[in-house]
């Protein structure tokens, strides 16, 4: 299907996006096709979307520039803004959730396998990402930086006196 796609792929409707931060602009282009002719029949197949990424990352006094095309289908009609939008909301959640699990609180390093512990600890990571957020905390390393050396703030995190 992905073959069929990239030979016939038409676009009816484009819209670009721009957004800059930690260190990198990317620039997206999302692009939509209602034109289904020379792709393989696919229950419900009513939109393919592509989004050609273009990520430039500043590094050292170099700019590493790196393209990137995806192409996803839908069901339904929509915009190519509003595609662009859910596509980007589904990342707002791997960026949220899991990279901060990963990276802030080293899930993936954990070395326990035990299977009620796991569950355990996964509950315990996730109970305290909700009191930082909870609390106001829009940085979760920091937030558990804090947690980490303060026992002050520790009580105001559980509402403790």
């Amino acid at each position: 299907m992905l073959t069929a796609v990239e030979a016939n792929f038409q676009a009816q409707q484009t819209v670009q996006q721009i957004e800059k931060g930690h260190g990198r602009i990317e620039k997206r282009t999302v692009s939509i096709s209602h034109q289904l002719d020379g792709i393989p029949d696919f229950p419900g197949l009513c939109t393919l979307i592509r989004v050609d990424s273009e990520r430039q990352v500043h590094r050292a006094n170099m700019i590493e520039v790196s393209l990137e095309t995806r192409y996803y289908v839908a069901s339904f009609r929509d915009t190519a803004q509003a595609f662009g939008e859910r596509i980007r909301g589904y990342w707002g959640v791997e960026n949220k959730v899991h990279y901060v699990r990963d990276v802030t609180q080293g899930e993936d390093a954990s070395r326990i396998r035990t299977p009620p512990l796991v569950q355990i600890w996964a509950l315990a990571r996730n109970f305290a990402l909700n009191l930082y957020r909870d609390n106001g905390f829009q940085n979760m390393a920091q937030a558990q930086r804090r947690a980490g050396f303060s026992l002050n703030t520790l009580k105001d995190l559980f509402r403790m006196k």
